[in-house]
């Protein structure tokens, strides 16, 4: 006989808080009415649809929704906050979703996003702007497809659409690199605040 899972909610978790706080959203106001994940060109990927999203956030269902895969799978177009009769921004929720699941160091239920959105900063942090040759070099190797999409190759270069050489210093580099200081230095500050609360 199979055993079932015991779902056990606690609408005052404090993920949901965190949720409420980073995003600025009230997560009491959805009403469950659908219209988020009927208008989502990806919730048929997704494991939780944005609506079954809300919905386990509203009962503090932590672990089932950082192992989930649809805050990975977010693009972030905003069709379901459009949408939304209450005005709820579900892609900032989303993103405070994604960004716990980073902190805590979860396993990413969808690797290779992760990977992308990692090198993607590190080259911006790295040239100032975005380097295609390099990042879908480092993706493929990393993610360990190495030779994934090489068929586009040829079309990309005769078409002017991909360079080989890294960006040149351009006006604006110095200034993405000081917003990656000022980040830096903030979490640095904010942990420190945190270490010093516990104490």
């Amino acid at each position: 006989m199979a055993t079932v899972g015991v779902v056990r909610p606690a609408p005052t978790s404090e993920l949901l808080r965190y949720v409420e706080r980073i995003s600025g959203q009230k997560l009491a106001a959805c009403s469950q009415c659908g219209k988020c994940t009927a208008g989502c060109p990806v919730a048929y990927v997704m494991d939780l649809t944005p609506r079954q999203v809300m919905r386990a956030l509203q009962l503090g269902l932590e672990d089932e929704l950082l192992k989930s895969s649809s805050f990975w799978l977010c693009v972030f177009c905003d069709t379901c906050a459009f949408r939304c009769p209450h005005e709820i921004d579900i892609p900032k929720i989303m993103e405070s979703l994604r960004q716990r699941a980073i902190i805590e160091k979860s396993e990413p239920a969808e690797r290779e996003i992760d990977l992308f959105h990692r090198l993607f900063l590190q080259i911006i942090r790295r040239w100032g702007r975005i380097y295609e040759a390099g990042l879908a070099v480092g993706h493929n190797l990393w993610s360990r497809h190495l030779f994934a999409n090489l068929s586009l190759l040829p079309a990309m270069v005769s078409r002017g659409k991909l360079a080989f050489l890294p960006p040149k210093a351009k006006k604006g580099a110095t200034e993405v690199k000081a917003i990656f200081e000022r980040v830096a230095k903030a979490k640095a500050n904010s942990g420190e605040s945190a270490r010093k609360g516990q104490v």
